[in-house]
């Protein structure tokens, strides 16, 4: 690894807002596997570079993941022997450093990319999330978005619902009020969410929940939709507004206001 390798890479993940943790060698007495400084970088799915290998980097990673579960803050110190209670033959001991960045952030999912989807994008864009934008339509995205952004189009919109992370925000903000209850339907069936948003008066909100509960959606998951979505008194009717008030009550969601 060459010295700005893990810097390319830890750039790269603060891009993508993707949390790690960068673990660090900081001492080594007698023979380790590797010489103090070396470093590598642990997500949830993968890691990035190396700690010489065998029981040390398993462990090390185990604790890493289990860091970025737990949403640790605070920097921790953990020293290894490595001889045989730690299945290895080097006989050193290792100062390993675990410092977690870029710390977990809400999973965001917008379906439509309508005049409400774009205006809300550009505000959920600024804050820290990470989003996935879905439209059938591949001429509603525009040409450059964010980096934390993943655009999906996809002709069938609700068949993506099974696909997206547990404990995601999801806003449903289409055009096609059918495709709005298929989407509500099988969120509400995940029941997983920490969030659903549908856009939408209260006569469609009264009308959902007979269909819903018709597909057997029961009363304590309708009550977790809110519908219509955003703040009630953020008022007014353009995009933007509606884009504000919706936004508004997503950070109130994420924060646990």
């Amino acid at each position: 690894m060459r010295t700005d390798d893990w810097i390319i890479q830890l750039s790269q993940l603060q891009q993508r807002r993707e949390s790690c943790v960068m673990i660090t060698l900081i001492e080594h007495q007698g023979s380790t596997p590797r010489n103090s400084g070396c470093k590598m970088l642990v997500t949830a799915e993968g890691q990035y570079f190396t700690l010489g290998g065998g029981n040390l980097e398993f462990q090390a990673s185990a604790i890493a993941r289990e860091m970025l579960s737990n949403g640790a803050q605070e920097s921790r110190v953990e020293r290894f022997n490595l001889g045989a209670r730690l299945g290895q033959c080097c006989g050193g001991v290792a100062t390993v450093l675990f410092e977690p960045l870029c710390q977990q952030q809400p999973q965001v999912v917008v379906y439509g990319a309508g005049h409400v989807g774009r205006a809300l994008i550009s505000i959920l864009s600024m804050l820290p999330c990470r989003i996935t934008w879905i439209d059938s339509r591949a001429c509603e995205f525009p040409e450059h978005v964010d980096p934390q952004i993943t655009c999906i189009v996809d002709e069938s919109p609700a068949e993506t619902v099974q696909q997206m992370a547990a404990n995601s925000y999801f806003m449903v903000l289409t055009h096609d009020h059918q495709l709005d209850l298929a989407l509500s339907e099988k969120i509400l069936k995940r029941n997983d969410f920490n969030y659903f948003g549908l856009i939408g008066s209260e006569t469609k909100r009264k009308r959902f929940d007979y269909r819903l509960q018709g597909k057997g959606i029961s009363e304590d998951a309708l009550a977790k939709m809110r519908c219509p979505v955003g703040l009630p008194d953020v008022k007014g009717k353009l995009p933007a507004e509606i884009a504000v008030a919706i936004a508004g009550e997503f950070i109130a969601a994420y924060s646990g206001f």
